[in-house]
């Protein structure tokens, strides 16, 4: 019960929180020199210090445990797109608050969210309702030098089913050319899954493993002449796979 109502609490201060940010810090930021680009760094630092805390609070309470490994190679990453598996909702707090200046594709609904929209939209976040719009706008997020992160699988896994990889990641990567840094998260046990309540939560505390793999390109995991949208997005998906398997 006491883990439940931590939960709660967790969730209501991240939901006030972005209504804060949004409506009291971030339009302070106008009165800030320099243009747009300054503010959305501003906007993104507290982003990822307000994740940070979050999970050091959940850690304190001894609701969480993260373990990570190679963890530098994400926390000064630069231009490169992150992609990783997706099993909990907690993935993104885990990767953004270990990443410097990182910015993520969301959701269209997020971006209207009346909680974390105006979060994501001063953080310059990129919204993943037009196709084509958002592979430029990730191509242009990553050639100004900042690191992006997504998920290929598009949503949550399921827990029980195999990972499926859609398209878009692999368009990405091979329309900016920046090297691919692939993170390998394992939560256990699983919590805040695709379809799951976020009331329903396990007797001990939650591990989260973040792992995260030399960088690599596309040629380097697809065995042909010339990588394609389809074979690197299969490549990808057995790389994971294969990563997961391993204890």
């Amino acid at each position: 019960m006491w883990r439940i109502l931590i939960a709660a609490f967790c969730f209501a201060a991240f939901s006030i929180g972005g209504i804060a940010l949004s409506f009291l810090l971030f339009p302070l930021f106008r009165l800030l020199p320099g243009g747009a680009a300054a503010r959305e760094r501003r906007a993104r630092l507290v982003v990822r210090r307000s994740f940070g805390a979050l999970l050091w609070t959940l850690q304190a309470l001894r609701m969480l445990r993260i373990e990570t490994r190679n963890l530098a190679a994400l926390e000064n990453s630069g231009a490169v797109l992150v992609l990783a598996n997706h099993p909990s909702y907690l993935d993104i707090v885990v990767l953004i608050s270990h990443i410097r200046d990182a910015v993520c594709v969301v959701k269209s609904k997020v971006w209207s969210n009346p909680f974390f929209g105006g979060v994501v939209r001063a953080a310059g976040y990129i919204r993943n309702d037009e196709p084509e719009h958002v592979i430029a706008n990730c191509v242009a997020r990553l050639a100004g030098g900042l690191p992006l992160v997504m998920f290929p699988e598009g949503t949550r896994s399921a827990p029980g089913e195999p990972l499926h990889f859609v398209r878009g990641a692999a368009r990405i990567a091979l329309a900016s050319g920046v090297p691919i840094l692939p993170v390998v998260l394992r939560c256990e046990p699983r919590v805040l899954t695709k379809g799951g309540k976020w009331y329903a939560l396990p007797p001990r505390v939650v591990r989260i493993e973040l792992a995260v793999q030399s960088c690599v390109t596309p040629a380097a995991l697809v065995a042909t002449e010339r990588a394609g949208a389809r074979s690197l997005t299969v490549a990808l998906e057995r790389f994971f796979l294969d990563r997961l398997a391993l204890p």
